[in-house]
């Protein structure tokens, strides 16, 4: 049954959709920028625009669907916060459909930004080393721009090591989330204002992460514009990858960590917040 004024799942889906399309819009449009126009200069740049298009998108869809936003979100909600497991699928094709176009409406944009890019440096779409032009879509590990391509970057960083590495960052964004949406905590900012601290996480963890996996953190916002690379040329490159690895490490990873990041949550810190005050008497 559905409570009154509960939006239909169709309403639900489209929030989900329209609210991934804006994060990975803004994601991974400003990498589009750093890769095919140079105009960025540090990681830091890209991580606060990151930080900027999940605020956003959370504002714009919370009210509706509650803004999962990520399959890994998704499933921690359904794993301790009682959303209904019937909602999990629609979401999930929800959140990749938007993250797909998102990717789709950017290489309309950019697709002669690309190709002078390819040109410049050399590069023949789908071949080995045009993971630096597919790398504004799916992630890969170590990050390509940082590490290079050749065999010697892949000894840098394991299959193991990078599915730790977004295990532990999407680990932390769900415990986060979980942390600011929590009633009991007295030091949380209220359900308002969570938008954009949500999104200074991901900026933070974009610090640290992103030269080792490209800090995905997120499966629909990996595989929907993978997906896209894959249709648009870059072949196996994109799907399954160089190096393969990209289901265990991009989509498993982040799910993995999501679970993990909710259970630290209630299970080592909840229990211990201190019961809210009593409501006032005097009011």
């Amino acid at each position: 049954m559905m409570r009154d004024g509960e939006p239909k799942l169709i309403g639900l889906m489209i929030a989900e959709a329209v609210g991934t399309f804006l994060l990975v819009f803004f994601g991974i449009g400003v990498v589009h920028v750093e890769v095919f126009a140079g105009v960025f200069s540090g990681q830091g740049q890209i991580a606060l625009a990151w930080g900027v298009g999940v605020g956003l998108a959370i504002y714009a869809t919370a009210a509706i669907s509650g803004a999962h936003l990520n399959p890994a979100v998704t499933l921690a909600f359904a794993v301790f916060r009682g959303f209904s497991w019937k909602k999990v699928f629609p979401y999930v094709v929800s959140q990749t459909a938007g993250a797909f176009a998102a990717a789709a409406l950017l290489y309309g944009l950019f697709y002669r930004w690309i190709a002078r890019f390819e040109a410049d440096q050399g590069l023949a779409r789908g071949e080995p080393g045009s993971q630096l032009s597919a790398r504004a879509y799916g992630e890969y590990f170590p990050n390509p721009a940082v590490a290079g391509t050749d065999t010697a970057a892949f000894e840098l960083l394991s299959v193991w090591q990078a599915f730790a590495a977004e295990a532990v960052g999407t680990g932390l964004l769900v415990l986060f989330i979980f942390v600011l949406i929590e009633p009991k905590n007295r030091s949380a900012p209220g359900s308002r204002a969570v938008a954009l601290p949500i999104g200074l996480v991901v900026s933070a963890i974009i610090c640290v992460l992103a030269v080792l996996t490209q800090a995905g953190l997120n499966p629909a916002r990996d595989f929907g514009p993978r997906l896209f690379a894959f249709m648009a040329g870059w072949g196996e490159i994109a799907i399954p990858g160089p190096r393969g690895g990209f289901f265990t490490v991009y989509v498993l990873g982040p799910l993995v960590g999501g679970v993990a990041g909710a259970a630290i949550h209630d299970v080592l810190l909840r229990r211990y917040l201190p019961p809210p005050p009593p409501p006032d008497q005097h009011g």
